[in-house]
């Protein structure tokens, strides 16, 4: 396995990597369409939304692109992430605005459908904002802690950027997407829940995905130290 300075040659993409990026914006699109369904948690006076099932899966992604491709290549992957959300929202709410339909008894399953995905659009906006911010951080911070320990704890690196990252998503991404929905004590209790969660999900799958990230060092053949390079989030190569 070869140790590579990311800062060195041109940028290529292997078919795995190129599984994980398309899995990465898939995962992303939808956690962000799931966000108007809330849930309770059991008895407790906990709120989630739906997206909470699956966004965890692209911070889990964004960690073993960073730890296995380095910086440069994880931050590529936001920006599409980024633009491939922009589009659904752009989508969403031009679709909400076709005229209705010619018969009356589909009007129930229209407006259903108009008042879910009028909703995309706004979560869309908060989303873009919240996790070009959140994912940046996330990957900084682990790209860092790679240099700064040597490649050592990778448990410890993908939590501790993990919570750095999803707390600054979910401390912006709330009180945009559902700010006049929920009164402000329930922005914060979701915020917090949100993280809590979140983290607790990435911890249990940590095993899960420290094999994976072994595997793809091996199969792929690099394990990439990020030294020297800039860490400017919109330098794309």
């Amino acid at each position: 396995m070869k140790d590579i300075n990311s800062s060195k040659g041109q940028m290529t993409f292997s078919v795995t990597f190129l599984w994980l990026a398309v899995t990465f914006c898939v995962c992303l699109i939808a956690s962000n369409t799931f966000v108007p369904r809330l849930w309770q948690v059991g008895n407790l006076p906990l709120q989630l939304t739906g997206g909470v099932l699956i966004f965890p899966i692209s911070y889990i992604i964004n960690d073993c692109l960073t730890e296995v491709y380095g910086y440069r290549k994880a931050q590529t992957v936001i920006w599409i992430g980024f633009a491939m959300c922009l589009f659904m929202a752009v989508a969403s709410g031009l679709v909400t605005m076709l005229p209705k339909p010619l018969y009356p008894d589909s009007f129930a399953a229209q407006e259903s459908f108009d008042l879910l995905f009028s909703l995309v659009p706004r979560v869309m906006v908060a989303s873009l904002i919240a996790f070009l911010v959140g994912s940046t951080l996330n990957a900084w911070v682990m790209s860092k802690m790679k240099v700064a320990t040597k490649g050592k704890g990778f448990g410890v690196r993908a939590i501790l950027s993990s919570v750095v990252g999803e707390l600054a998503d979910s401390v912006i991404f709330f009180p945009i997407a559902l700010g006049g929905q929920l009164p402000f004590k329930g922005l914060i209790g979701i915020i917090f829940t949100q993280v809590v969660v979140k983290t607790l999900f990435e911890v249990v799958i940590l095993p899960l995905t420290t094999i994976v990230v072994r595997k793809l060092k091996a199969f792929e053949g690099i394990d990439t130290y990020d030294q020297g390079i800039s860490y400017n989030p919109f330098k794309m190569n």
